[in-house]
Order: structure tokens, then sequence, then C-alpha cells
């Protein structure tokens, strides 16, 4: 399990880091889809908030750098599982063709998500009581 957590945190963060970087720098030469139906007003309305896609790319960056020095990198796994898995659900049901993009997210993050299992135990605490 050691090497398939390691194989997936190095995957994972550099996917994270590259992607999350090419958004502020521009550096990987695509043309980005013009999705329409409701693909296109979802991503339209992401891009009218203003803030959103910022703030995503500058969390991906984070983690993404967290997860290749492996730092706090449990935290970072769940950081990013939201990610992964509206990356997953947006090109599984509005865009299908781009399906194997969302697998190659939430598969390492459900593969850390197992490896880390242990450090997650305090937060499924069933009743919690203050202090």
């Amino acid at each position: 399990m050691k090497i398939t957590v390691l194989i997936s945190r190095l995957l994972l963060g550099l996917l994270y880091l590259v992607f999350g970087l090419d958004y502020f720098f521009h550096f990987i030469p695509y043309q980005p889809p013009l999705h329409e139906g409701a693909a296109g007003v979802f991503k339209a309305g992401l891009y009218a908030a203003g803030y959103f896609y910022p703030m995503q790319k500058a969390i991906q960056v984070i983690g993404g750098l967290s997860l290749l020095v492996n730092r706090y990198a449990p935290f970072s796994a769940v950081v990013l599982f939201p990610i992964s898995l509206n990356v997953f659900l947006f090109h599984t049901l509005l865009v299908p063709s781009g399906w194997l993009m969302g697998v190659f997210l939430l598969m390492p993050n459900l593969l850390l998500g197992y490896g880390y299992r242990k450090y997650y135990q305090g937060v499924f605490t069933k009743i919690a009581v203050g202090e």
C-alpha cells in the first residue's frame, strides 16, 4: 500500500500543480473547448462569479505542492477531493468525452483517502463533546 500511496500522492500532486499553475501562467498550448448546453452554462456561471476559478486554482497549486513535498498530505487530499469529484462528474455527466481526465483525478484521490484512513478517524466521531 505504501507504493500505491506514494504513486497516487505524486500523480495527484503533479496534476494539480501543473494545471493550477497553467491557469495563472498559460504555459500549456491548447485551445479550451467551447462547451454547449448545461456544461457551457455551468462553466459560464463559474467564470461569471469572478472569484471561483482563481480560488480553485490557488487551492490546486497549494494542495499539489503539499502532496508533492508530503507536508499535510492527508489534509490536502481531503481538500482536493471535492475538486476531483466535481471534475469527474462534470466530465462524466456533462461532457462524457472527457471522462478519462475525471478518472485520473478521482482514482488517486480515492486511493489516498484509503491509504490515509487512519488520519481521518477523529473526523468520524459520532457525537462530539465540547471541552
